[in-house]
């Protein structure tokens, strides 16, 4: 999908919106008396002081400027990865009574990827979770991820924001957003001194006084999280080997590249805690040894799309190596990803064969292995870059998969082959178009499926689904002027046709008075 079409502002990079946001939360957590130890029950006076409506509103303000940089990352292949293992936790999570219905539906429960090489994490109001690549790339199984995100998920379903924001009653969580975007606005100056004192600053006014009141709170989502994890089937022995291999690796070299302990610190008792808390229980999960391999791999190569980390990964994928094993798969399955990334299709076609050869003959318990090596725009993106090629040829290894991955990957196929003028173009668009509009229908914040809708009309000459479809691009990306604006333009492109869709024409109209209530209040808020 052409990243033109869309285009995004450069505001900063994730990363330091995350470390901008925790040093924002580091001044609301400087309370005047000191922090308690026990920390408040749900149901406590914290839903009073910051209700599940404004944590949301906050949550979606810091996330409609993430969404804007470029370092924001929904590959959909990662994505679909991150919420396999990440959606059991949050059921895990309603299922043992720590998440109430209304949390539950009101808040996001979203998963994003950065890309940055950094080991890190991070849960941010209204439950959205960041991961790093860096992070992805350094798990050695679902396991040791599932420990990371079920810590995660517990200081959202904990409440640990809203409860450090608590601690100072007269921080409201609009001057805490306020707080958060000033911090960005800074750093989007481009004045590192200034911003980097804004953070300096607050950290070190709060860190003595909050000292005690954090660790409190990471014993609490090492304590919790571990239990989701067991509920969700994961290996509890995930999160001790997560913490031995972050304790190793940050002792031997920590370079600035482990900021996920330095914002959850690994103590002494943490480690112990986890290993005596730990049972021998396996993974109920389906096996995903392989799986992983090729998360790790993909990892690896978005996180660094430089010509010379490219060139070094394919390398690494060439003949030489007798290792038949999860690491060897990794290897070839990053080599092919690289040389696609340097548009070297035919020693990618070469490294993907190899793959999959492998994974056939040594994976074959793992049908999920060969399935996603199949998925994961190795064949797909190969294909599209040979014209010779029959459409009908390329997608057959999709046919039977009806994933996320594959639904943009077939819409994605489809226009480009109809730019290559195949006479079955049009039909295979047509059909991706509606895979799309049922998806969009239950997944209305997905703004990859929206994007590629917008483009499938457009293709299809439907110029008023193709503008509906862009406004819905600009809402789930927090930009409520533009989806005013281009509902505006639909809506007076649908009175000038008078065989205009009757049901499209509705849509529009109730999806602008919407887009027009919530950018009034968004102005009232930012005037308050």
């Amino acid at each position: 999908m052409s990243k033109n079409a869309f285009p995004a502002r450069r505001l900063m990079r994730p990363g330091t919106l995350a470390l901008a946001l925790a040093a924002a939360l580091a001044t609301a957590e400087a309370p005047v008396a000191r922090a308690q130890v026990n920390l408040p029950a749900l149901g406590d006076s914290v839903s009073e002081d910051l209700d599940i409506n404004a944590e949301n509103r906050l949550g979606e303000r810091i996330m409609m400027e993430i969404r804007q940089d470029p370092d924001y990352l929904d590959d959909p292949v990662l994505s679909d990865y991150i919420r396999s293992i990440w959606q059991p936790l949050v059921q895990a999570a309603q299922d043992a009574g720590y998440l109430e219905p209304d949390r539950a539906r009101l808040f996001a429960w979203e998963t994003f990827e950065v890309r940055e090489k950094s080991i890190n994490a991070f849960a941010l109001p209204g439950g959205h979770v960041g991961v790093h690549l860096g992070l992805i790339a350094m798990t050695g199984s679902s396991d040791e991820l599932a420990s990371v995100l079920g810590h995660e998920l517990t200081h959202v379903v904990q409440r640990h924001i809203a409860r450090s924001m608590a601690a100072q009653k007269r921080q409201s969580m609009l001057s805490m957003a306020g707080m958060v975007l000033g911090l960005i606005a800074a750093t989007h100056s481009r004045n590192v001194d200034a911003a980097n004192a804004v953070v300096m600053g607050s950290q070190a006014a709060a860190i003595q006084s909050q000292l005690n009141f954090s660790r409190e709170m990471e014993r609490e989502a090492d304590h919790i999280g571990l239990q989701l994890m067991e509920r969700a089937g994961f290996a509890s022995s995930g999160m001790a080997q997560m913490f031995q291999k972050l304790e190793a690796s940050s002792r031997l070299n920590d370079s600035n590249q482990y900021p996920y302990l330095r914002s959850h610190p690994l103590t002494i008792e943490r480690i112990s805690d986890a290993r005596l808390r730990m049972n021998d229980s396996p993974s109920h999960r389906p096996p995903s040894v392989a799986v992983h391999a090729l998360m790790q791999a993909r990892a690896r190569v978005l996180m660094d799309t430089g010509e010379m980390s490219l060139r070094r990964l394919q390398q690494q994928a060439q003949p030489g190596s007798p290792a038949i094993d999860t690491a060897r798969l990794g290897a070839l399955y990053a080599g092919a990803l690289a040389s696609m990334k340097l548009r070297e299709f035919e020693q990618a076609r070469r490294i993907a064969d190899s793959a999959l050869s492998l994974a056939r003959e040594h994976f074959a318990d793992e049908a999920a292995a060969v399935r996603d090596l199949n998925l994961l725009n190795l064949e797909i993106e190969v294909a599209m870059n040979r014209p010779d090629q029959p459409l009908a040829t390329a997608l057959a290894p999709l046919a039977k998969d009806d994933s996320r991955p594959v639904l943009l990957a077939r819409a994605d196929a489809a226009l480009a082959w109809q730019r290559a003028g195949d006479a079955a173009a049009p039909a295979e668009v047509r059909r991706a178009m509606e895979a799309l509009q049922t998806w969009v229908t239950e997944h209305k914040n997905d703004t990859l499926a929206w994007q590629a809708l917008s483009l499938c009309a457009e293709a299809q000459g439907l110029r008023l689904r193709s503008l509906r479809a862009a406004a819905e691009v600009a809402a789930t990306q927090g930009d409520t002027a533009g989806a005013v604006d281009r509902f505006r333009t639909a809506q007076r492109l649908a009175k000038q046709d008078p065989n205009a869709d009757y049901v499209e024409m509705a849509i529009i109209q109730s999806r602008l008075r919407e887009m027009e209530a919530e950018k009034r209040r968004e102005q009232d808020e930012d005037r308050n």
